[in-house]
């Protein structure tokens, strides 16, 4: 089997998304709700950290403003998404141009314990306090403590490869 490696000291970003793109990621929502206002979007960039204490961790992209909400309100929920979830997924990562209000009304919601809104109906949703912020190159990587966990049913999930979706 013949595999291209990549020698230079600094790796393009079209080649490094071409290769993250053949990662197999689950498919979340990543919200929030305080002070600073409600704010949601599809990540596929969390994953845990811990579980003692139970952990998580989310990478958001620096380029929209709006993505302060998150650190300013000190909370953030994940919601994981089941393979019938692909439309809300869509339109929280920003297909349609669709409004903040417009997205979350395309979803019923809950809150368990910070606030944040999570997705009902979702295999399991995460209710984190924010313990930690830091910027990385371009994004905000979001360390939260999970206090509150929702199961839901057990069916396909919903996951991104080679840039479509999938169910596995």
């Amino acid at each position: 089997m013949e595999v291209d490696l990549l020698t230079t000291s600094t790796i393009d970003r079209d080649s490094f998304r071409d290769a993250m793109s053949r990662f197999a990621s689950a498919v979340h929502l990543v919200t929030t709700d305080g002070p600073a206002g409600r704010r949601g979007l599809t990540v596929s960039s969390a994953c845990s950290v811990s579980d003692e204490p139970a952990t998580l961790l989310v990478c958001l992209n620096t380029s929209s403003p709006a993505n302060d909400r998150f650190e300013r309100n000190g909370n953030f929920a994940i919601s994981l998404l089941a393979e019938d979830s692909e439309a809300i997924a869509r339109a929280f990562a920003g297909e349609g141009q669709l409004e903040p209000e417009a997205r979350f009304a395309k979803g019923e919601w809950d809150v368990l314990q910070t606030g944040a809104p999570l997705l009902v109906g979702s295999l399991a949703g995460f209710d984190c306090r924010i313990l930690e912020a830091k910027i990385v190159a371009t994004h905000r990587v979001l360390i939260g403590e999970v206090v509150a966990i929702r199961t839901g049913s057990k069916s396909p999930s919903l996951v991104y490869l080679d840039r479509t979706y999938r169910s596995l």
